[in-house]
């Protein structure tokens, strides 16, 4: 998928591009790589770190939702379409019936919205990144620091959280979790 610079694109235009080995996110008219070069592509604690969560989240979720990895969601930005890709995603059958069954994007905002730091990214781009998740209607933003071993929490309307070692991840919106970060890291191999 290439696109000239100063071609903006519509949603549909987008969703209507041919599949590829590169994951692009919909962002101001323009479909751009989630990982723009080699330094930033996922690497064995972020692979291990999603495999850990999506084990994690899916044995809380059970009857109560999908826990989803790299799957895309229809949001708005700035007043714009924007479809991010997040690392993971979880949506209860609240928002989105279990029936639903069709292979396409989110077409809601989940609860839930997971995205680890890669390398090459800043804690400061996430940050940014999950303030419009949240302002697009997302509940929940984790970002996930694999190198010091935390995960700070973004919520709609209070200051983010920083949780570290046996500090429990689940609140009044995510009943139930009583994993930490501890297990996480522990599940993924890299403690």
């Amino acid at each position: 998928m290439v696109q000239s610079s100063n071609q903006r694109l519509t949603l549909e235009e987008f969703l209507a591009l041919p599949e590829g080995d590169i994951t692009y996110e919909f962002i101001n008219g323009e479909a751009v790589p989630k990982y723009k070069d080699d330094e930033m592509s996922p690497k064995f604690f972020h692979g291990s770190t999603t495999g850990a969560l999506f084990i994690l989240l899916s044995a809380w979720a059970q009857a109560k939702g999908r826990v989803v990895i790299e799957w895309a969601i229809k949001l708005t930005r700035n007043q714009q379409d924007w479809m991010p890709v997040a690392d993971l995603t979880y949506i209860s059958y609240n928002r989105l019936p279990a029936d639903w069954l069709l292979d396409e994007a989110c077409p809601v905002a989940p609860e839930l919205v997971v995205e680890i730091i890669s390398p090459g990214q800043t804690f400061g781009e996430i940050a940014e990144k999950a303030t419009d998740y949240l302002k697009a209607g997302v509940s929940r933003v984790w970002v996930v620091d694999t190198r010091a071993k935390m995960v700070t929490i973004f919520y709609p309307n209070t200051l983010p959280q920083t949780k570290r070692g046996n500090d429990t991840l689940g609140d009044s919106l995510l009943e139930g979790i009583t994993f930490t970060p501890q297990d996480i890291f522990k599940q993924a191999g890299i403690i």
